[in-house]
């Protein structure tokens, strides 16, 4: 029996990077999985790989940050496959900005997609998410992407920081008040990734460094276990967390950053 059989999954931000990684490891590990994403013809791809190697997606259009768009992606899940056990949150974005030099814009962008989509996803997948877990074994889950800058600080990333400490904390708080409906609420906190958004931090860092590959060499180094971490090593720990495997476990972080934190 495969660790995640029977059970229906929704990722927001799963058209590419590591939600996608999440959402074939999860239907290769049995569960019918839902990606929600921006990214249309990314998402309709990530679901055609899927099918293609015999497992259950489905791709819908979902815009983290509007309300309307959660419940219509939600529905579409339930609709397609007859109920929701876990939920992983995702979706978000990364800009490398100074307080002095942010805009106001600035900051509630980072906020709307990197908190108000957890809100909402959480909001909306809730009574699903109780209706599934009043009858699981073990109840259901809830999974969200924060960061190891959930955790720790650092110059020129404070709304990043921001975001993902929130990301933290709500995670705990939903955790306390989802347990009587036998719903776990974790977060991963992923290091550097090998993904779009990774190299996206390279880049933003690199004038500071001198150049992209001064910048990567930097990044590998502040890893002590030697590398840049691949989608993979993050979604192994959310199908972790999201299986019956963690069925213990909730109010916490599971920490993926190849030591980082550990300095």
């Amino acid at each position: 029996m495969n660790r995640m059989d029977g059970k229906i999954a929704f990722i927001s931000g799963g058209a590419r990077g590591l939600g996608a990684a999440t959402a074939r490891m999860m239907a290769e590990c049995g569960a019918s999985v839902v990606i929600g994403d921006l990214l249309d013809e990314a998402g309709a791809q990530t679901v055609a790989d899927i099918r293609a190697k015999g497992g259950k997606a489905l791709y819908t259009h979902l815009d983290v940050t509007g309300e309307d768009s959660w419940r219509n992606a939600v529905k579409a899940g339930v609709d397609a496959f007859g109920g929701l056990d876990v939920l992983v949150n995702n979706a978000g974005i990364f800009f490398m900005k100074s307080t002095e030099e942010m805009t106001l814009a600035d900051w509630r962008r980072m906020s709307a997609v990197n908190l108000d989509g957890v809100f909402l996803g959480t909001k909306t997948a809730l009574p699903h998410l109780k209706a599934r877990a009043a009858k699981a074994p073990v109840g259901g889950a809830i999974v969200n992407l924060s960061s190891i800058a959930g955790i720790i600080g650092g110059a020129n990333f404070s709304a990043y920081h921001m975001s993902k400490g929130g990301v933290r904390l709500y995670t705990k708080a939903c955790a306390l008040e989802f347990a009587p409906y036998r719903i776990r609420v974790n977060s991963i906190h992923p290091g550097l990734i090998e993904t779009d958004m990774g190299r996206q931090v390279v880049r933003e860092a690199a004038p500071a460094m001198g150049s992209d590959n001064a910048a990567r060499s930097l990044f590998v180094q502040s890893h002590p276990i030697g590398r840049i971490g691949e989608p993979a090593d993050i979604a192994n720990g959310v199908v972790f967390l999201a299986s019956d495997e963690a069925a213990f476990m909730t109010g916490t972080e599971l920490v993926v950053d190849g030591g980082w934190t550990a300095q």
